[in-house]
């Protein structure tokens, strides 16, 4: 899995306000977001069930302050996680705790 395509995929899909989380990859990444948008701890071991219980609990009570955030929300409380779980989610969890680009996908040629 090339995990710059998980995050694009979410940062696409919260800017074109389209489509829901496909697959724990893109839940790890919009979960890292979450984590840093909305001042979440979140345990960076944490499998996906025991994640998604974590952030539904949290998310419930915040509100996004724009269009993106409000559409990351709602992927996160509507997605159900998978059981697989492999290291790249993990980064892909950390990456998003620390994005410092939000809401911009950058091609390269």
């Amino acid at each position: 899995m090339v995990t710059s395509i998980a995050r694009q995929s979410v940062i696409i899909k919260c800017n074109m306000k389209r489509a829901g989380l496909l697959g724990n990859y893109e839940f790890y990444y919009a979960a890292g977001l979450a984590a840093k948008l909305f001042d979440i701890e979140v345990d960076s071991d944490s499998r996906p069930e025991e994640l998604a219980e974590h952030l539904q609990a949290k998310l419930q009570q915040k509100e996004g302050k724009n269009e993106q955030e409000a559409y990351l929300l709602s992927m996160l409380k509507e997605y159900t996680p998978e059981e697989r779980y492999d290291e790249q989610m993990k980064e892909l969890l950390l990456w998003g705790k620390k994005e410092t680009c939000l809401w911009q996908v950058s091609i390269t040629r």
